[in-house]
């Protein structure tokens, strides 16, 4: 909310004034002399910025060479010699406040009525403003007019408080200043009722975290909004002109203000870099800029942390402060503003807490000097009352003041171990009271481990929150499985997470999970070990304390299993079995599975990860309760889902003379893959389905839960080299994305392919009749003869893809159990990626006889199983060089062509 300084500021630094006016005086174009004198003070400015100088003196001089520059514009123009007209500076630059690329905003004030002889000049002097390319916002009014359009519009009211003359009759500027900020246009009720309200619909358009990814600096929450909000409630409701003019109102100490202006130059340094590293007024730190700023500010590459992710993790430390500040302050006001007449009530908690009008305050300000303790007292008093609204400000300001307090002897008290632990056992408000201590520096102090995660970025598109926010979204996904409106979305953690025996070691694996990254190394092992600290230091048991651990050192052990390794296969299942060991790790295991899935991006969790986990989690159950000394016996499955199968085919009158007649046409592979149900559908299908060169292509969802399932799309053919690569292209350019492929060739030359999809939007298809009939129809035309391959469709990459384009590996390897060759691609993902590989397969003769699809963030980690023309592995290393070289040469040619 700094006031405007440039009278403070010399223009002639930037500006060569004496001849700027004898150069216009001479007859020199406006338009050339402007637009000439605009670049040159621009390019010295920037010279400034980039040596360093101080952020302030070049915001406010560019604002003072643009009231040069407009105030000789309008003198170029008649306008009423009676003192009827006044050009305002309003917003930012009313606040004097200009960036490189800021909006100009102005308004033409008239006293009674814009006079017709006016018109104009007042379209002259908006064009000339224009034609020399100043990004400007005008508006022309009366003063009754601005009056009664801020009162209809909070916005329009704001920026003619934040506003100052630059020329005319600077009396017409009071006498408006007086009206829009007198009570009838907005008490100070109304007005701070309103801007609280703005921030809120604010901060819900970005997720209400200082956090995202590509964070707005001006509209997150943090940003230099929230600061502007403040100023603008003081100076409507104080009178304050200085942001200096809080601490003598009592709502500022100095030391707070200190901080608070240099959060506020720190945004202002970077807000400029961006439009001046952009070439444009931008205010969102999109990837494209994030790591030209971090090479700007001198942040170099360390080992465990990049350039960009130290530069960004100063950024987040910062907006984290300035929100802290925010709340505080919001608080006060609200106070002093809207609750000044209200009963003051107070409710007695213990000797050290009381409610003050709902919220929680200290019964005296060396609560915490003398009870070091009641630092984390706060939170347990908070979690465990529900009607408390939270902390006031007063007391806010104290936790910021004594938490140095917490050292290795805090850590180690018995009192504080234990008042944690109930924090964390504690019914209610686990979540959101974490998140409190780590807004108001608590958390990060308590738990030294935390505390260096905290506003730690990862670059790239997977992981959308810092370190410490998904974290603490973990457990807060943790907390909402046990509400019933997650029921459906989420059955088995919905389950599983009301009847876990302790369930807060389950926030405790959750907090910890994490925690290593950025040191280099395993962070899951570098976790577990700190996770296993934290346990004795709060005097765990031995089991509950390796419990813990485990789940910490093998968090991705159950997704990586489901999304990677093929689950019909019995060995997969008994060996992740053995690696759980009984049902309570994992019972456990799997809610924290699902949590850090759906905390790490919005868009990871869809219905075929569901699925994945679901069976995954089935199946280790059998195993489990059959024992892991009896691994399951392929032969025995085989045979149960081939009797399944047949029970329901006879149910259809399909004789059992013609099913085992095609079936002696499978491999044991085909049994061991597929259920029950699905066989008998194919099998039906396949005797029912008339002779014909045509294939045959069908249709289903995977599943009957809306929620856990995809769409299989099954095509039974003959066993054609290009069939793959056909059916791939087909599918991209329906815009349906593979998650999965599995592949049999049977004794007789056919094919039966299933192809596990979902939409653009991770949807299972539609159930529309017709949209499936031309799904069905279209591979159809295309499958007849697939050596007229479909074109790869040439979609544009996303802008952030391109960005995270890392070299693409392939890495090739022999499975003596399955007698296929293995090809693990890692890539950039993008539009018709799939397609280019199943072109490379058919030029180079090569089957697929199964593939796993899987997207993470912005790459592509799949895994294809291969062999050649004669169904044996792929031996040839000519054949295997040329097949890792161009699957990595054409994909990285394609991303980095467009």
């Amino acid at each position: 909310m700094s006031t405007p300084l440039q009278h403070l500021v010399d223009t002639t630094e930037f500006l060569d004034t004496a001849a700027f006016e004898r150069q216009l005086a001479e007859g020199e174009s406006p338009v050339k002399l402007f637009k000439k004198t605009l670049r040159h003070s621009q390019e010295e400015i920037d010279k400034r910025f980039k040596a360093g100088e101080d952020i302030r003196q070049l915001v406010y001089g560019r604002a003072s060479v643009i009231d040069q520059i407009i105030t000789s514009a309008w003198n170029l123009f008649d306008w009423p010699s009676d003192n009827q007209a006044s050009l305002i500076a309003v917003g930012g630059y009313g606040r004097g406040e200009l960036h490189p690329h800021s909006d100009v905003d102005i308004l033409l004030l008239f006293k009674d009525f814009v006079p017709a002889d006016c018109e104009e000049s007042i379209s002259g002097f908006l064009t000339l403003l224009w034609d020399i390319q100043l990004e400007i916002g005008s508006s022309v009014r009366t003063i009754d007019e601005c009056y009664n359009e801020a009162q209809d519009d909070i916005t329009i009211a704001t920026n003619l408080i934040e506003s100052r003359p630059l020329t005319g009759n600077p009396d017409l500027h009071q006498e408006m200043y007086d009206r829009v900020t007198s009570e009838g246009a907005w008490t100070d009720k109304e007005f701070f009722v309103a801007k609280y309200k703005e921030q809120k619909a604010r901060h819900e358009k970005t997720n209400n975290t200082e956090y995202n990814l590509e964070p707005n600096l001006k509209n997150s929450p943090g940003g230099l909004r929230d600061l502007q909000t403040i100023g603008w409630v003081a100076k409507r409701h104080f009178g304050a002109t200085y942001i200096r003019d809080l601490v003598d109102h009592g709502f500022l100490t100095e030391s707070e203000l200190d901080t608070l202006n240099q959060g506020e130059l720190y945004l202002w340094s970077v807000r400029y870099a961006l439009h001046m590293i952009s070439g444009r007024k931008e205010d969102r730190l999109l990837f494209d800029h994030q790591r030209a700023l971090a090479e700007f500010f001198g942040y170099k590459d360390q080992q465990g942390a990049l350039a960009v992710e130290q530069f960004m993790s100063k950024y987040y430390r910062v907006a984290m402060a300035m929100a802290e500040f925010n709340d505080m302050l919001l608080q006060y006001f609200d106070e002093a503003i809207l609750k000044i007449e209200d009963q003051q009530t107070f409710i007695t908690v213990n000797k050290r807490f009381r409610v003050h009008n709902g919220y929680l305050e200290a019964t005296y300000d060396r609560v915490f000097e003398k009870h070091p303790f009641a630092l984390l007292e706060v939170f347990v008093l908070l979690a465990n009352h529900d009607d408390i609204k939270g902390v006031r400000a007063s007391t806010i300001r104290l936790i910021r003041d004594n938490r140095h307090l917490i050292d290795d002897d805090f850590r180690n008290d018995l009192r504080n171990t234990s008042l944690f632990m109930e924090l964390m056992k504690s019914p209610n408000g686990v979540s959101t009271e974490l998140k409190r201590m780590n807004r108001y520096g608590i958390l990060g102090r308590y738990l030294p481990e935390f505390g260096e995660i905290v506003g730690q970025m990862q670059h790239d598109l997977f992981h959308i929150y810092t370190v410490d926010a998904h974290t603490l979204k973990v457990i807060q996904k943790m907390r909402q499985f046990r509400h019933r409106d997650h029921m459906e979305q989420f059955p088995i953690a919905y389950r599983l997470v009301n009847q876990l025996p302790k369930i807060e070691l389950l926030y405790i694996a959750g907090l910890y999970h994490d925690i290593g990254k950025g040191r280099g190394g395993d962070h899951s092992e570098l976790g577990a070990v700190d996770a296993m600290a934290f346990c004795e230091r709060h005097h765990l048991g031995r089991w509950d304390s390796h419990l813990v651990s485990w789940l910490v050192r093998n968090h991705l052990l159950m997704s990586m299993t489901a999304q990677r390794r093929d689950l019909s296969d019995p060995e997969v299942i008994n060996t992740f079995a053995q690696q759980v060991q009984d049902n309570v790790h994992l019972d456990y295991l799997y809610v924290l599975t699902v949590a850090d899935i759906n905390a790490t991006n919005h868009t990871l969790w869809n219905s075929w990860r569901a699925t994945l986990l679901r069976q995954l989690y089935m199946e280790t159950k059998r195993a489990l309760r059959r024992g892991l000394e009896n691994p399951g016996n392929k032969e025995d499955r085989i045979e149960q889902v081939q009797h399944e199968a047949l029970m329901i085919l006879k149910r259809s009158g399909i004789p059992e003379t013609d099913v085992q007649e095609f079936w002696q046409t499978m491999g044991d592979d085909y049994f061991l893959r597929e259920d029950a149900k699905n066989i008998a559908w194919h099998t039906q299908s396949i005797l029912e389905h008339e002779p014909s060169d045509l294939p045959l292509v069908l249709i289903q969802k995977t599943s009957y839960r809306v929620y856990e399932g995809a769409t299989e799309i099954f095509i039974y053919s003959k066993d054609i080299n290009n069939l793959f690569a056909a059916t791939v292209a087909t599918l991209d350019q329906l815009s349906l994305s593979i998650q999965d492929a599995r592949i049999i060739v049977t004794d007789d030359s056919k094919t039966l392919n299933t192809y596990t999809v979902l939409t653009e939007d991770n949807e299972p298809l539609s159930e529309n009749p017709d949209y499936i009939n031309s799904i069905r129809d279209r591979l159809i035309e295309e499958l007849d003869d697939p050596e007229d391959y479909p074109d790869i469709i040439h979609r544009r990459i996303p802008r952030q893809m391109k960005l995270f384009a890392a070299p693409t590996t392939v890495n090739l390897s022999n499975d003596p159990n399955t007698q296929q060759t293995v090809m693990e691609v890692r890539s950039p993902d993008r539009p018709g990626l799939l397609a280019r590989i199943g072109k490379i397969f058919s030029e180079l003769d090569i089957s697929v006889r199964k593939a796993k699809i899987t997207s993470i963030g912005e790459r592509v980690e799949d895994v294809f199983f291969l062999t050649d023309i004669d169904g044996e592995p792929i031996s040839d290393p000519a054949v295997c060089i040329e097949l890792q070289t161009r699957v990595c040469r054409e994909l990285d040619q394609h991303i980095n062509a467009q």
